[in-house]
């Protein structure tokens, strides 16, 4: 292009200089378009400006009369300036933005006005936010237009350069074993940036009163790349089946659709969740969609979507935790089976108080004169029985059902009391002194009581056993309840028994482990196993004194407050 303006009487001078003046320092390009007058007269097939091979014999046959040293840096060759001169304006610029040109080349040289201009935004690796724009000058001829892009640069790189340094970047994601989406989420960015212009700080709230915005951004966003990864999770043919829209992407799972554009408005650099998703073949997976958002100056078309398929691993999850739950139920039912007398004992005294009330009653209402009075107390009697031997059968079917965890608030000295019914007897008939010293005032604890009931009850079935087995006179069990250093609630209990063998301290929660003849060695892991799934955990030791002790500890629950 030339460098000498026209003077300044020159009829057409005022709208060359004033460009010139506007892009000066920007890449200009001069361009000889009589070869493509066919084409641009004729127009695309279809009305569509757009069609890449009308705009490639546009750009095919506009010939570059000059360039400046701007351009001839972004775009050209390694020769330089002179190599571009007489060589189609398609052989340099960039495809990115191939049909902007081409068009708004069309629109100037069918303007027959004497400064027609157009101008418009354009997507660039080399510029922030360019805008391109091409005039025509009459003082240059019919067939001369010229172009200019205005913008700050992003990069000192040419503009080949950078498309190489991309074409690896997109080599590298290719062969990435994760599924991997390039998504264009440039117009919700514009969106946005209107949307905190007029004032709108909580996008929550927005989104509750126009929740046409999700549909609008699920529309308008779109992937502009795939790897084969992601295709092979979506059940795609090809990869060149998920070009579009997001839609196909939160089908599943809208409230993530919500959740991602709330981060992108906030500003986040990324945002993960686990999520349904649909697959093109019908399929319901469980992925963690991990989306990464761009901030300047990196380009802002580049919004990266990670998918990891956790499927088959949360399957296996819920198998496992199904198998640790029909272990405890059998461990729960083992345990009650060696409490068979215990719980006979608990069961019985108040058949027989109900038995001997009720033939009390029959007597007292066989009389020449019935004592109703004495009948109506020995009648309350017999249904307060009643009910404590239904509440110990309720305690036993509770302990033997198969039910998912259910986790509420509790009071653990509620917990170790309940768990006692079931010992008690045991541990009388066996001479065993049991003490208990409750805190008061404890916080409550958020836990399945059946399953704490389980493992305390595991571990006083422990206690009384190794001390019956060792034969130890005066056998003692102590327990009690407290608050840690740490606010957690925690149950301790210790007897005067052989203790744990020194060597065994370490194993004796590992599974199939034990010491005794019997055993299977699942109660203490599936206690642990408890524990750890309350948030809480277990220990054991030795006295110095003689004799084990358990200590559990369970986080206290939240205050509301």
């Amino acid at each position: 292009m030339s460098e000498t303006l026209p003077a300044a009487g020159d009829p057409d001078s005022r709208i060359v200089l004033e460009i010139d003046a506007l892009y000066r320092g920007s890449p200009h390009w001069e361009l000889d378009t009589a070869d493509a007058r066919t084409f641009i007269g004729a127009g695309p097939s279809g009305g569509d400006l757009r069609q890449a091979n009308w705009a490639a014999e546009v750009l095919g046959r506009s010939r570059v009369v000059d360039v400046n040293d701007r351009a001839a840096h972004l775009v050209g060759t390694l020769e330089g300036r002179e190599e571009m001169i007489g060589r189609p304006v398609a052989d340099f610029w960039p495809p990115d933005s191939q049909d902007d040109l081409a068009e708004l080349i069309a629109e100037v040289v069918a303007d027959r006005s004497p400064d027609a201009t157009r101008s418009r935004d354009i997507t660039s690796l080399l510029l922030q936010a360019p805008v391109l724009t091409v005039w025509r000058s009459q003082e240059a001829g019919a067939d001369t237009v010229f172009v200019a892009v205005k913008g700050a640069m992003n990069d000192r790189r040419s503009y080949w350069s950078l498309r190489a340094s991309e074409e690896r970047y997109r080599k590298l994601i290719h062969h990435m074993p994760n599924p991997l989406l390039r998504v264009d989420a440039r117009v919700m960015g514009r969106v946005f940036a209107r949307l905190k212009a007029e004032g709108v700080v909580d996008i929550e709230s927005y989104l509750d009163a126009h929740p046409e915005l999700i549909a609008f951004a699920e529309r308008s966003v779109r992937i502009t790349e795939v790897n084969p990864a992601a295709a092979l999770l979506f059940g795609a043919r090809s990869p060149a089946d998920l070009i579009g829209s997001v839609e196909c992407l939160f089908k599943a799972s809208p409230e993530t659709a919500r959740r991602v554009t709330i981060a992108h408005f906030d500003g986040r650099r990324s945002h993960d969740e686990v999520m349904k998703l649909r697959t093109l073949d019908g399929r319901l997976r469980d992925v963690r969609i991990a989306v990464t958002f761009p901030t300047p100056p990196e380009q802002l078309d580049v919004t990266v979507i990670g998918l990891d398929d956790l499927t088959d691993r949360l399957r296996t999850e819920a198998q496992l935790r199904q198998l640790q739950a029909d272990f405890t139920r059998a461990a729960r039912i083992s345990t009650l089976g060696e409490l068979a007398t215990s719980i006979a004992h608990e069961v019985n005294q108040p058949l027989a108080a109900i038995f001997t009330n009720a033939e009390t009653s029959l007597r007292w209402l066989s009389r020449d004169e019935p004592n109703l009075a004495k009948v109506v107390q020995l009648t309350t009697r017999i249904v307060d029985s009643a009910r404590h031997a239904n509440e110990i059968v309720h305690r036993i079917r509770a302990m033997t059902a198969k039910h998912a965890p259910e986790c509420l608030p509790l009071d653990l000295n509620e917990v170790v009391d309940e768990a006692l019914l079931f010992l008690r007897h045991d541990i009388e008939s066996r001479s065993i002194r049991l003490s208990t010293k409750l805190g008061l005032g404890l916080p409550r604890v958020i836990g399945d009581r059946v399953q704490l009931q389980q493992v305390i009850v595991n571990l006083l079935v422990n206690s009384v056993q190794a001390i019956s087995q060792a034969g130890t006179r005066d056998g003692r069990v102590e327990l009690s309840t407290g608050l840690g250093s740490g606010g957690e609630v925690v149950f301790v209990i210790r007897d005067n028994g052989p203790g744990i063998p020194e060597d065994d301290l370490d194993r004796i929660f590992e599974g199939f482990f034990t010491t005794k003849d019997e055993g299977m060695g699942l109660g203490l892991a599936i206690c642990q196993s408890i524990m750890t799934a309350h948030g809480g955990g277990i220990a054991a030791s030795n006295r110095p004194e003689g004799g084990a002790c358990f200590r559990l500890w369970l986080p206290a629950e939240p205050d509301p407050a």
